[in-house]
């Protein structure tokens, strides 16, 4: 499978039906995730963080995965994000809302394992404007 197909079958999996046991088949146990001044290591922080963002948004559903560039062992692409916000998130009140969101993914593979990625995303942003 190349690497596109290989993403979009893990977002789908992970985020689109909450299958957790793709966590093991697709993420390297030395995982490591930046996201802006936090680094996060390891197979339980991937899990804990999907079971909070299904949990506060349980129609959560990928719009689209985009390709920006791609070389042998990295992959930056962009994914569409959509979903009701039904429960806190991280400090942040349920709206009972829809909400639209954008990430920035770098995502580093060994072999077919992904074992280092980089986030940049708007939720957080997106969540705050549906408190209104």
């Amino acid at each position: 499978m190349d690497k596109l197909n290989q993403i979009k079958y893990i977002a789908d999996q992970l985020i689109g039906q909450g299958n957790m046991n793709i966590v093991d088949a697709a993420f390297s146990q030395k995982y490591i995730a930046h996201a802006g001044e936090k680094t996060h290591n390891g197979h339980k922080f991937i899990k804990q963080f999907t079971k909070q963002l299904r949990t506060a948004i349980p129609d959560i559903k990928i719009v689209k995965i985009e390709i920006l560039c791609q070389t042998d062992n990295v992959l930056t692409w962009q994914r569409t994000l959509s979903g009701t916000h039904k429960a806190d998130l991280k400090g942040i009140p349920a709206s009972d809302k829809s909400v639209k969101w954008y990430e920035i993914v770098v995502s580093r593979f060994d072999q077919d394992l992904i074992i280092e990625e980089w986030v940049s995303s708007d939720l957080a942003f997106q969540l705050m404007l549906k408190q209104k």
